[in-house]
């Protein structure tokens, strides 16, 4: 497992912008294991800007949810564009059109890039090698609880293990507890979901986490679920909650 020096950096702005966006988001900050630095942007619920070795990486980009907006047109162009499925709340036309430059690839699933109408296809359990240091599986993630399974069909949608370097992130996408999460091992960073009916219970997410047994767990996509009583539960467990709602 990699070393991890972590440290987090409350309210940062996004000072790598060319033009700073007017909101300020909390940035978690970790070193690989060759001492390259990447940051974790909590945008909203599950959006996630990550930078790495020069690199800009974002993670279902949403220009807007409730009452917050995003001006995704101030921040720097993204490199690499990560879509888990075609719900409003994941999939942003707009947002992803706002980050992308010539040379942007957007990987999402199938159904995504159906409604996209463009997009690099990954189906679950598919690998795909970005650069020499950064690589990218697509993983199941889908309902389970009766008379929620056609929220996210098993088969359809994906969450991704991001490894940056060596680091290993866990990004869930919309699932509940499921007999594939078994499989998912060495994991430094993981982001769980917590909003049911569409995602998991807290309890859900808990009994989530001791299988998967990241070193650091950032519940997300919770809407306006009360996470705040999850690291109680997971004392060996680094759980940190950000602005995900």
């Amino acid at each position: 497992m990699n070393k991890l020096f972590t440290l987090a950096l409350a309210a940062l702005s996004l000072t790598a912008c060319a033009k700073q966006p007017k909101d300020m988001y909390e940035v978690d900050e970790f070193q690989t294991q060759s001492g390259k630095t990447v940051r974790f942007y909590a945008l909203v619920h599950s959006s996630i800007r990550i930078e790495f070795d020069g690199k800009e990486i974002e993670v279902d980009p949403c220009g807007k949810l409730g009452d917050k907006t995003i001006d995704y047109s101030a921040f720097p162009k993204a490199d690499y564009i990560l879509v888990t499925h075609e719900h409003y709340d994941h999939l942003d036309k707009a947002a992803i059109k706002q980050l992308s430059k010539e040379s942007t690839q957007v990987i999402m699933n199938q159904r995504s890039a159906d409604e996209y109408g463009a997009g690099m296809v990954m189906a679950n359990g598919e690998k795909l090698q970005l650069t020499d240091n950064i690589s990218i599986e697509a993983v199941a993630a889908y309902n389970t609880t009766d008379g929620h399974l056609q929220f996210h069909p098993k088969g359809r949608d994906n969450g991704y293990i991001l490894t940056l370097d060596g680091l290993r992130i866990y990004i869930a996408g919309d699932t509940e507890v499921i007999p594939e999460m078994a499989d998912i091992k060495d994991i430094d960073i993981a982001f769980l979901p917590c909003n049911q009916p569409y995602t998991m219970t807290p309890e859900q997410l808990i009994e989530a986490a001791r299988i998967i047994q990241p070193k650091v767990l950032f519940p997300y996509h919770y809407s306006q679920t009360d996470v705040t009583g999850i690291a109680a539960q997971l004392p060996d467990i680094d759980v940190r909650i950000r602005h995900y709602e």
